[in-house]
């Protein structure tokens, strides 16, 4: 049932695209053959790595990759090179979010989340079809690059192939499958789920996201780990995301020691493979930057606020930080303070008990309603944006339960693509220029997928991964809202085809997308 993906259920993969790049009034078609040019002119140029921008700049494609960029009077455009006018254009490297989660994985107990569990079961046999949906919607919003670190691997792994072939259309794709020493939806680590009960089902497709590495590693001695994780390695996952400690904000347990930490990392590190955590306590993160690691998915979410000290390491390190932005700032952030001025409110109005001391889980339920952990999140995300962390976006970006399951239409703060853009966007809210949010989302996106070398920037040599944009997004940062074309290796995306299925993104369907 959960090994493989029947081919019948994925027609999308058989779709070819005749791709068309507009800039001016005419359609001119961007080569696709190696040797093949095409040269933009007079567009403004954000390269990416921070510079003052371009203004009459020239970018010169050939086949894949960028052959030539600069201010226009400095490029010599070889002679049978398609030249193309970008007057009133601006062109940044493609976007890359580190953290998005594009399949099927569930949740559980399903008693609380029926929705969840009625979803996974249902749409099962289409999680190939689901994952290249997703995939498809980043594209269309500018992101050229994602990493999914967290999902159902072998899915993610064929459609990631079938886009490196070619076979169809969508983002580049790094891959890691499960979050290594967590058992899956249905189980403790993940969901604070008990084996307990579960239905078979549940314990096989446990089975299906962890393909190995599960809960069991954190039992193992580092002989046997070494040995888990290069089996698990080996499968295919492009880096390793494991859990520094247990998924829950509630009690949050260790997951490694630290001297299993350092067995992971190390072995990772051998492959050249990013090697990334998710802790969140402050003793858990400390333990995870120790070891090594490359990047920290979420690093504001922790139950309080981040030590000076871990600060001051990770920037030292220069350890990615990969922040949900997207939660603690635009929509989600207003939503909090209605929220809490609504509790406010009420409190006011001698809504507590009078006379009677509250217990700790009485506090603790109060401080949730209230919103405390997305203002701590908050004052820790803005802590070490100002300390100069390197920080990209990590959205969390997922598909959650099927729309005609929803009681509730689902925020678009976490949905593809347009939960990215967001994400951005509050990165400026939460004390970046614009020049550093675009910054975030390409250069330091390519240093988190440990591709720096080939893309990011717009420098010679990399892809020609290029968002063509109508407004200035370093005079107002939501202007990466005003895409005019997309290029992935290239070649112009033809947008108004993605997604090529619909199933979750129906408009009508009650689910923001």
């Amino acid at each position: 049932m959960f090994h493989r993906i029947l081919p019948d259920r994925v027609p999308a993969l058989l779709f070819t695209l005749v791709l068309v790049f507009v800039v001016s009034t005419p359609r001119y078609v961007v080569c696709q053959e190696p040797g093949e040019m095409t040269a933009i002119v007079g567009v403004t140029i954000i390269d990416g790595n921070g510079n003052p921008p371009i203004p009459d700049g020239t970018l010169v494609i050939e086949g894949e990759r960028i052959f030539a960029v600069g201010p226009r009077s400095s490029v010599q455009i070889p002679d049978g090179t398609q030249v193309i006018d970008g007057a009133g254009k601006y062109i940044t490297p493609g976007f890359i979010d580190s953290n998005v989660h594009l399949s099927l994985y569930g949740s559980g107990p399903a008693s609380r989340h029926l929705d969840l569990h009625e979803t996974l079961v249902r749409y099962e046999n289409m999680n190939a079809n689901l994952t290249l949906e997703a995939a498809q919607l980043q594209l269309k919003h500018g992101f050229t690059t994602v990493r999914d670190s967290y999902g159902s691997l072998i899915p993610l792994i064929q459609i990631r192939d079938a886009i490196a072939r070619g076979d169809t259309v969508g983002p580049r794709m790094l891959v890691a499958g499960n979050i290594v020493g967590w058992g899956g939806p249905y189980s403790e680590t993940f969901s604070g789920t008990r084996e307990e009960g579960l239905t078979l089902f549940q314990e096989q497709f446990n089975d299906f996201i962890t393909q190995g590495s599960g809960e069991e590693l954190m039992h193992m001695e580092s002989e046997n780990l070494r040995l888990a994780i290069n089996d698990y390695l080996d499968i295919g996952p492009n880096f390793i995301k494991y859990g520094g400690t247990s998924h829950s904000n509630a009690v949050i347990m260790i997951g490694f020691s630290p001297d299993a930490q350092k067995v992971l990392v190390e072995e990772t590190h051998k492959r050249g493979l990013v090697a990334e955590t998710h802790s969140t306590s402050p003793e858990g993160l400390w333990i995870s930057v120790l070891a090594g690691v490359d990047l920290i998915q979420h690093p504001e979410a922790l139950p309080n606020e981040i030590p000076d000290a871990l600060v001051k390491e990770i920037v030292e390190r220069g350890t990615v930080c990969a922040m949900i932005a997207n939660t603690v700032a635009g929509p989600a952030w207003e939503r909090h303070l209605e929220e809490r001025e609504k509790m406010t409110a009420a409190d006011e109005h001698g809504r507590r008990r009078d006379g009677l001391e509250l217990t700790s889980a009485e506090r603790r339920a109060e401080g949730r309603a209230k919103g405390d952990r997305i203002r701590i999140r908050r004052v820790n995300a803005e802590k070490l944006i100002a300390n100069g962390c390197v920080t990209t976006i990590g959205t969390d970006n997922y598909l959650g339960s099927a729309p005609e399951l929803r009681r509730e239409v689902k925020f678009e703060n976490q949905s593809f693509g347009i939960g990215s853009v967001i994400a951005t966007e509050g990165l400026v809210e939460l004390g970046m220029t614009p020049m550093e949010a675009i910054v975030a989302i390409t250069r330091n996106g390519a240093i988190a997928c440990k591709m720096l070398d080939e893309l990011g920037t717009l420098d010679v040599g990399k892809y020609a991964d290029i968002v063509i944009l109508d407004a200035n997004p370093l005079e107002d940062i939501s202007n990466i809202r005003a895409i005019h074309a997309v290029i992935r290796n290239g070649t112009v995306v033809d947008l108004d085809a993605l997604p090529y299925e619909r199933i979750f993104s129906t408009p009508g369907k009650g689910h923001a997308w």
